[in-house]
């Protein structure tokens, strides 16, 4: 119908408030519409809370019969920590479901839509479907390969330096940047640094309400799980991080006996031994594995020229978000990135997104480009 797109861009919309909430569920709108009139609306807010089409059937009431619902997201058919969503759907006389993209969820993948047409209700898919996975990024892509996508944040002067010699970094981007920053971390589910950042920095890592600029109920906001490469055991007890609410988990080659206090109700800290590697470095390929197992979705990299040269020579980078600061910061400071390469075919080429103004700053957000097949 002509009007498709229009109310699931309504729905796409609402699915977008729960950018910040979710994890580790994906965000979904539901609009029910009835006679060319919305009946009811909603969207999953909250991991274990009603989702979309729940919401919107609680709004619409009895009117739901004959209606049609778009969702952008394939509902699902089984049970979770909630009753499936398809058979809601057909309890409460929905004539027709436009959907916007299919589950991939193996629980879920075309179970919904078969459910609901053997209901004897319409199904119309892929309704704006780029559009719907591009919300669901994560998601989408651990559920179609086991891991979450990496998202690795950098912050540069025009001569492409993230630090001074001696490390210190604080600040080269401007404050617009920073909360923008803060709207990084609190879509992601886990946020990665290396132990070298907790030294040198002392970072809190945590997302922070009123710097965010985000406007959101209390009860939404979480704090992603922070994750320590440290493969030495070099974290210190006194860290900022540890007194900051939240989970840890700390990335070590072996779990120390003497672990770090933490305060009271702040939050577990756990330790994951990475499997044995050539050198004396943490396996960042399995730690990515290790995490998409646990259910998350999106990774915030935050870290050192160090460990982000190492993410991206091993190809787990999949965008990079460049904060571009106009400043110089002079030969002997730190590159963005720790790459050893000799020759011009060990360059990595990425593809561009976006380039757009924050603040006085340039941010930039790019995609590795997949090479072209070698030539016979």
């Amino acid at each position: 119908m002509s009007n498709d797109h229009a109310y699931m861009a309504r729905a796409l919309k609402l699915a977008r408030l729960g950018m910040y909430s979710t994890s580790p569920n994906p965000r979904v709108g539901c609009v029910l519409v009835k006679d060319g009139e919305i009946i009811g609306e909603g969207w999953h807010q909250k991991a274990g809370e009603g989702h979309a089409e729940v919401n919107a059937l609680k709004a619409a009431g009895d009117n739901a019969k004959g209606a049609t619902a778009y969702v952008t997201l394939e509902p699902c058919s089984h049970f979770g920590r909630t009753p499936p969503c398809a058979q809601g759907l057909i309890n409460a006389g929905v004539a027709r479901v436009v959907g916007a993209t299919t589950d991939p969820n193996p629980q879920v993948a075309g179970r919904g839509y078969n459910m609901l047409r053997e209901a004897g209700i319409e199904v119309v898919e892929s309704c704006l479907q780029a559009e719907a996975e591009e919300i669901n990024i994560g998601f989408m892509q651990r559920m179609r390969s086991g891991l979450p996508y990496v998202r690795a944040k950098l912050a540069q002067s025009l001569d492409g330096r993230t630090a001074m010699a001696s490390g210190e970094s604080q600040w080269i981007t401007g404050p617009q940047a920073r909360r923008d920053v803060q709207r990084l971390r609190a879509r992601s589910c886990v946020i990665i640094t290396g132990v070298d950042s907790v030294l040198i920095d002392d970072p809190s890592m945590t997302v922070r309400p009123a710097e965010s600029g985000i406007e959101q109920e209390a009860r939404l906001w979480r704090q992603p799980l922070r994750v320590v490469i440290d493969g030495q055991n070099r974290l210190p007890t006194n860290a900022k991080l540890l007194q900051q609410n939240g989970d840890i988990l700390v990335a070590t080659l072996s779990e120390p006996s003497d672990k770090p206090a933490r305060p009271a109700g702040s939050g577990e800290l756990n330790y994951w031994t990475s499997p044995a590697t050539d050198g004396d470095k943490v396996d960042l390929d399995a730690l990515i594995r290790y995490l998409g197992e646990q259910g998350h979705n999106e990774i915030l990299l935050e870290s050192g020229a160090q460990l982000a040269g190492a993410f991206a020579a091993q190809n787990l980078i999949n965008e990079l978000v460049l904060y571009c600061a106009p400043t110089l910061m002079g030969s002997n400071a730190r590159p963005l990135l720790s790459l050893d390469f000799s020759e011009m075919k060990q360059q990595i080429r990425w593809h561009w997104q976006d380039v757009r103004m924050v603040g006085n700053d340039l941010r930039l957000t790019l995609t590795p480009l997949t090479p072209a097949p070698e030539e016979n």
